[in-house]
């Protein structure tokens, strides 16, 4: 029998698999730039799912808006402004065109507890007057659900909900509005002003080529802020919180507070007359921009 002696028995090498530092950081490196061309693909789903969202309101806010002109044989007042029977653009109750249409857009209950005998800001519409709702937000913005609205001396008037969608008061200039003089209305060329509810029939361009609603853009730095309450007299440029006008193409450089704009890198989304949501691009041609902006200009508008 054949004896093996311990001291001459050699362990078996056992091979030891793994990475050098050089194959680390070139798997590291390969990862990093995997991901750098992955995120912009996220982020551009996520943007196209963010403006479809935004189209989809618009949509249901036509919807809302003709299902109120069924039953009212018009449209909604941009907002109601009366003192002593009289029109007044600081009157009550101030309330504006989307409070209108919450019993058609599944807001049923929070619409039967606005009492729109009181003004906005009446302690018995305390409760209703802070409600953001997801219906009047576009996913694009990132602003805070609540913003504070101030004065020209920058005193705080009310806490807010914050919208995105601001209706169409027509080419002129809102800010006409505060010089109106008591016992006249605040009238535009559009489809949503002071105390007037324009009917379908008064849209003789065409709903097809007239411009109901529009993206408001929120930029908190300038206080550009958007809401669906309407009117609080006393705040800075409050009709510019509820309505736009075409001063300036979409998302302009020039943009002001009552211009239409959103957080879309190419345009503006718009809810027309007829119902169709359309992106306005910042290159449209002013003039024609102008053109859509009202009910009866009887201007021939070119392609948009």
């Amino acid at each position: 029998m054949l004896f093996h002696s311990p001291f001459n028995s050699r362990p078996a090498l056992r091979l030891r698999s793994g990475f050098t530092l050089i194959e680390l950081l070139v798997v590291i490196a390969i990862i990093a730039v995997l991901i750098a061309l992955l995120l912009p693909a996220v982020q551009q789903a996520r943007e196209a799912a963010r403006r479809s969202q935004c189209q989809n309101n618009l949509k249901q806010i036509g919807l809302a808006l003709h299902n109120y002109h069924d039953t009212n044989q018009s449209f909604p007042q941009g907002w109601i402004g009366v003192t002593a029977n009289q029109p007044d653009v600081n009157g009550l109750n101030g309330w504006g065109w989307a409070s209108k249409l919450l019993h058609s857009m599944d807001q049923q209950p929070l619409y039967h507890q606005i009492s729109f005998k009181l003004g906005v800001t009446d302690p018995a519409n305390a409760a209703i007057l802070t409600k953001a709702l997801p219906a009047f937000r576009c996913p694009s913005d990132p602003s805070n659900d609540l913003w504070v609205l101030k004065d020209d001396m920058g005193n705080p008037v009310a806490t807010l909900p914050t919208a995105n969608y601001a209706g169409n008061f027509g080419s002129g200039l809102l800010d006409n509005c505060e010089t109106t003089p008591l016992g006249t209305a605040c009238l535009g060329d559009g489809v949503l002003m002071h105390n007037r509810g324009i009917k379908l029939r008064d849209i003789t361009d065409g709903t097809s080529v007239t411009l109901m609603i529009g993206e408001h853009k929120t930029r908190e730095d300038l206080d550009w802020h958007s809401t669906w309450t309407g009117v609080v007299a006393g705040g800075e440029e409050p009709y510019q919180r509820i309505l736009g006008v075409t001063d300036h193409p979409p998302n302009s450089p020039a943009n002001h507070i009552d211009d239409f704009a959103s957080h879309h890198t190419t345009g503006s989304f718009f809810l027309m007359g007829d119902g169709r949501v359309k992106l306005i691009t910042s290159n449209v041609d002013e003039n024609v921009y102008k053109k859509l902006a009202t009910r009866a200009g009887r201007e021939p508008v070119a392609d948009f």
